[in-house]
């Protein structure tokens, strides 16, 4: 059987690069080895990048629902609503600077439920119990066998995306090289009952690693160098072993859910893209979970292939478009790789590093190093690097953009508040301009792929234009009082679009 694309993995990131592509018009097929979805609760949330990237597909309110309870026991379990490095809980969770720019927390079951709706509705195949044990590749496709519980399938795609978490079968049977770092440290975590929580020490670093604990629940990072290589699941004894060599006490634990088990172990491929064979989220990176990075890193990888992949499939896609993906995301996993590496060396036990973490503990409170952590952690300081952009371009060329509010003129000449997110729910490139600017003009060869919003006012200082990806990045801005650089505009329609289709009257989108 053929597909357009076999995503391997109904996780967050799988769920979300298969509606990418089926918001761009091919059709995705998932395999999943799992029978039921994961019940761990891997993740507590998602940064700003991606709460807005599923902002701009409409499920913001989905997401919402879970917000009050979330928030409560994030302040239960940590001791602090606020964000933290490296277990520095100082972080403001909104940037002064842009305080809608925020994530959501949401438990990554829950998530994932939500996205597996979404696909549902989107008329998208999942096939759980599927477990992928080769892949061949040649000029023109990609063959998948797996097994299934009724005998082996094979399945044949233009393409094959391993969203398969950081074990992947798929980074493995198609050879990607995967270099890094190995861990220091095990983390060791569960919901918990246990016979003597007196005997615990606070919560905080001790000689051999961290301990946090809270009512029902007990956190373990374990940097002793005689534990044991964990296998299988996190049992009762491996975490009482743990909080031994951390803590220095025994305890009993008698009832044990919701466990997990981590290291630092950091690596990242070092090309997301091997012929027709690509890899996003975890299966293109690893590290630790530390500042909560990794949903808002993959599900980001996942919307900014999906486009791209999809017009490659369509015949639609300019020179170098697909290779645009392991060039802008590969950088971004890099970044997260890089401060999580930086966190562990801020945990590792010591009076030396003891000290070090106050001096960067004191250094959070001068309000721009808090706001330099915030972005980081957030992602918010990501910038791809367009190769169009002139050395003075707009600033906010090639970052992120936040779910912008715009005054925009109806079909009857009405003016009207909207976000920008009422407009992407179907995936489109967007391009925000006032009613009769000559960009409108400029654009109408590729009107068949492109949305025209006449925003007569957007709420942004820096930004009285601007053309919108799928994914969100900004390709092209024009500043308030600036003169308009219609020529640039076009260059970053012909680099991401394309040529131009035959021409056709430029007359302004009704929204």
């Amino acid at each position: 059987m053929h597909e357009d694309v076999i995503v391997v993995g109904a996780g967050p990131v799988g769920l979300m690069l298969a509606a990418e592509l089926r918001l761009a018009g091919v059709s995705p097929l998932i395999l999943e080895r799992l029978a039921e979805p994961a019940p761990q609760r891997k993740s507590r949330g998602v940064g700003p990048l991606a709460f807005e990237a599923l902002q701009r597909r409409g499920l913001g309110e989905r997401l919402a629902a879970h917000q009050p309870e979330r928030t409560a026991e994030k302040a239960r379990d940590h001791g602090s609503e606020k964000n933290h490095f490296a277990w520095i809980h100082k972080i403001d969770p909104s940037p002064r600077d842009e305080p809608d720019r925020r994530g959501a927390l949401v438990w990554q079951p829950d998530l994932e439920a939500v996205l597996a709706e979404y696909a549902a509705e989107l008329g998208i195949p999942v096939l759980r119990g599927h477990t992928v044990t080769a892949i061949t590749q040649d000029d023109a496709a990609v063959t998948v066998t797996a097994e299934t519980a009724g005998g082996r399938c094979e399945r044949t795609a233009a393409y094959v995306v391993g969203c398969d978490g950081g074990r992947s079968t798929i980074r493995k049977l198609a050879g990607f090289d995967f270099p890094g770092t190995p861990p220091l440290m095990t983390a060791r975590q569960a919901r918990v009952e246990i016979t003597d929580p007196d005997a615990l020490p606070p919560s905080g670093r001790t000689a051999a690693g961290m301990l946090i604990h809270g009512p029902g629940m007990i956190g373990v990072f374990d940097f002793s160098p005689d534990q044991e290589e964990p296998h299988g699941p996190l049992t009762r004894e491996e975490l009482q072993a743990s909080v031994r060599r951390v803590a220095g006490v025994d305890v009993t634990v008698t009832a044990m859910t919701d466990t997990s088990r981590f290291t630092d172990n950091a690596r990242q491929v070092t090309t997301y893209r091997k012929g027709r064979v690509l890899l996003a989220g975890d299966a293109a990176h690893v590290h630790s979970p530390n500042g909560g990075q990794g949903l808002n890193l993959g599900l980001i990888d996942a919307v900014n292939l999906g486009w791209k992949l999809a017009a490659e499939i369509r015949g639609q896609a300019p020179p170098g478009l697909l290779d645009s993906y392991t060039a802008e995301r590969h950088p971004a996993g890099a970044a997260v790789l890089h401060n999580t590496r930086a966190q562990s060396a801020l945990m590792l036990p010591g009076p030396h590093t003891d000290a070090l973490r106050d001096i960067v503990s004191d250094l959070m409170d001068i309000p721009e190093v808090n706001r330099y952590f915030g972005r980081m952690l957030g992602g918010l300081a990501t910038r791809y690097s367009f190769p169009y952009t002139p050395p003075h371009a707009h600033p906010l060329i090639g970052r992120l953009c936040p779910d912008l509010t715009c005054v925009v003129t109806t079909g009857d000449g009405e003016l009207r508040s909207a976000r920008l997110s009422r407009f992407t729910i179907t995936g489109p490139f967007v391009l925000l301009v006032p009613a009769g600017h000559p960009a409108i003009a400029a654009a109408a060869g590729w009107r068949d792929r492109l949305k025209v919003v006449p925003a007569a006012a957007i709420d942004h200082d820096q930004l009285s234009a601007a053309l919108i990806r799928p994914d969100g990045a900004v390709a092209w801005a024009s500043a308030p009082g600036r003169p308009c650089d219609i020529a640039l505009m076009r260059t970053a329609l012909h680099t991401w679009l394309g040529a131009p289709a035959a021409s056709r009257p430029p007359g302004a989108a009704v929204v």
